[in-house]
């Protein structure tokens, strides 16, 4: 997470850039960077070699260079400013912002720990004067929060009553539906939950939502007071959902689904023309949601990853952010080190407890 504030350096060498071509280069070398985990990530989750990966990973780039390419100009001062006030709102938002990783907004977590929506402000303030005339000031500033910050990098204070349980299961997770498969899960559950009246589980935890699990799982909370939220997949005549659901020995529901999946892997839109589905995408729809009245932040996996799910998440002042993810095939990678510091540095930004379970692959 410390190393965030790096990224504000983009908008310099972007603005800097002799020529639209040096631009495009210059954003394209920055975004291939920032997404360096991808094709060993795609080559382990296809079981294939690299080649389909680095393929994946040149296409993803696509849209972040043609943004700044585009915008680029040999005019200093407002105009340049105000390009990349464009390109900076372009690629937090869909479409571009479906593929907009690395997004140098991230860093108001760090450099503004606790400020809200004035510290994303001043975040954006800072980018759009180190991009014109005055970069070095806003490069001192930059330099100065960042030695400030490096002071204090603790989160906000999880409650006792929420508990995150990572997983070591691999790529099995959720695709043994078998009855002892649910058992184990659950007696984990009630093994670790200690005091908690939260447990969280990965994505993808508990595989297909039937009535039939939903009702295991509430007998296997009998007896106790917590709530387990866990991920899991909704199937229906187009695709599938990928969810959030909350059980209780009381009651079982859906409590989020997904609003960006990862594109390619999951999110196929062109597959409908096909008469065909993957996973829908609900964009902007259930930002937060409740449990026993207490209002929720849900990330799933890549959602940690951009900008504006979790900023409209914000817009509804929830009390706690829950970040799950799946993250079997990302070994070999840092992917899962990125999605943990961007994830974290939205909390620290907006002084929100973060609660936080991960799938990988069993350790060695």
């Amino acid at each position: 997470m410390i190393t965030l504030p790096v990224a504000m350096f983009f908008p310099l060498l972007w603005a800097k850039s002799p020529s639209r071509v040096v631009a495009a280069a210059v954003s394209a070398g920055y975004f291939l960077a920032a997404s360096r985990g991808l094709p060993q990530g795609v080559a382990n989750f296809y079981a294939a070699d690299l080649w389909p990966g680095i393929l994946l990973w040149a296409m993803a780039s696509v849209g972040f260079t043609l943004v700044h390419a585009i915008l680029w100009t040999r005019q200093p001062g407002r105009v340049r400013a105000a390009r990349y006030i464009v390109a900076m709102m372009l690629m937090a938002l869909p479409p571009f912002g479906i593929t907009g990783w690395a997004h140098p907004l991230t860093a108001a977590g760090v450099l503004f720990p606790g400020w809200g929506r004035f510290g994303l402000g001043a975040t954006a303030i800072l980018l759009v004067i180190i991009s014109g005339r005055r970069w070095q000031i806003a490069v001192a500033v930059l330099l100065g929060l960042y030695a400030w910050s490096a002071t204090d990098r603790t989160q906000p204070k999880v409650p006792d009553s929420w508990k995150g349980v990572d997983l070591e299961i691999g790529q099995n997770l959720g695709r043994d539906g078998s009855l002892s498969y649910h058992r184990d899960l659950i007696a984990a559950v009630r093994a670790k939950a200690g005091d908690a009246r939260f447990v969280v589980l990965p994505e993808s935890a508990l595989g297909f939502w039937t009535p039939t699990v939903a009702r295991l799982w509430q007998d296997g909370l009998r007896g106790t007071r917590v709530t387990v939220i866990a991920g899991a997949a909704v199937i229906d005549d187009t695709g599938y959902d990928n969810v959030m659901v909350a059980i209780s020995a009381a009651k079982a529901l859906i409590l989020y689904r997904e609003r960006m999946p990862v594109p390619v892997s999951m999110w196929q839109p062109w597959r409908a023309w096909m008469g065909q589905g993957g996973a829908h995408a609900h964009f902007f729809a259930n930002p937060v949601v409740e449990v026993v009245g207490i209002k929720i932040a849900p990330l799933i996996c890549y959602e940690q990853l951009i900008v504006w799910p979790i900023l409209q998440s914000m817009l509804y002042a929830p009390n706690i952010i829950v970040a799950t993810g799946n993250g079997w095939w990302t070994s070999g990678t840092s992917i899962i080190a990125i999605q943990l510091a961007s994830a974290g540095a939205w909390s620290r930004l907006f002084g929100v407890p973060i609660v936080t379970a991960f799938n990988q692959n069993p350790k060695e």
